[in-house]
């Protein structure tokens, strides 16, 4: 079992009860930010389960030149500020270089680090030593047992306070497929691991100028990561996913979550490990 990070308000990991990273994929404005975050915490409140708010000021690896990445660092962070005192939970957001990792760990409880950019060892530093949650995303072009390495990089900069993050792995072009065995194999470097439901069902460069995607399938995988064991879930979230500016064809609509939830942290229960009598 992996040990529990403390993030706080609430500890990951350990047995604990398995917590939600969500939130739209970028920054599109402070309302849509304010009110989603808002129903997100109202959601997860009412089911008992831990809740960290996400979204991005730059999306820094769109596919065309022309695609939206958010307001940037100084204005996203703003934002994610006044998420953290007004709703009153944990904020993550991704960062893409060292100076981005150290101006977003004055702000935010976890700092993510992408999966194109988990073998930077620069950037996993810099996020080490901000004394931050560090969520190292496995590449699309790993295999589990190497993210062991990603994790040593992060604790020889001196920082144990590490979560994993499963979202897929490339299987032909402009396809996914998450292998099960990735939650266990993962674990054994000790720490949480977290599936990110939605950005697995990402279709990567399959609309030509930008990823497509197919939500429908964010259901079944999380239902069976759930049963994998996994910490905890990744989804990102946006009241109207076919206008949001990034990732809305894999992303989960918010009127849908509550049920999306509850059905996953059923699973939850009864494939937790039962004590020894």
């Amino acid at each position: 079992m992996a040990h529990e990070v403390n993030l706080g308000q609430f500890k990951i990991g350990a047995g604990h009860r398995p917590f939600l990273i969500a939130g739209p994929c970028v920054i599109e404005s402070e309302q849509l930010v304010m009110d989603t975050a808002g129903r997100i915490a109202d959601i997860t409140k009412a089911l008992g389960m831990p809740y960290v708010f996400k979204s991005s000021f730059d999306k820094a690896n769109r596919t065309s030149i022309s695609s939206f990445r958010g307001p940037g660092l100084e204005k996203g962070l703003a934002v994610l500020a006044k998420v953290k005192q007004q709703i009153g939970v944990p904020i993550l957001t991704d960062v893409h270089s060292e100076e981005q990792a150290t101006e977003a760990g004055h702000v935010v409880d976890i700092l993510q680090i992408p999966a194109f950019l988990c073998r930077q060892t620069d950037l996993l530093i810099a996020a080490a030593k901000t004394g931050k949650v560090v969520n190292i995303k496995k590449g699309q072009f790993l295999s589990p047992p190497e993210m062991g390495n990603a994790v040593k990089k992060v604790e020889d900069a001196g920082n144990q306070r590490i979560v994993l993050t499963e979202r897929g792995s490339s299987f032909g072009y402009n396809n996914l497929v998450v292998d099960m065995r990735s939650f266990p194999i993962m674990r054994r470097f000790g720490y949480p691991v977290v599936f990110d439901a939605t950005h697995s069902v990402q279709l990567p460069g399959g609309g030509g100028t930008k990823s497509s995607g197919q939500r429908e399938f964010v259901e079944p995988l999380a239902c069976a990561a759930a049963g994998a064991g996994c910490d905890g879930f990744f989804m990102e979230v946006h009241p109207d996913p076919d206008s949001a500016l990034s990732d809305g064809p894999n992303m989960v609509p918010l009127h849908a979550l509550h049920s999306l939830l509850e059905r996953v942290l059923r699973i939850c229960d009864a494939a937790a490990p039962q004590p020894v009598r």
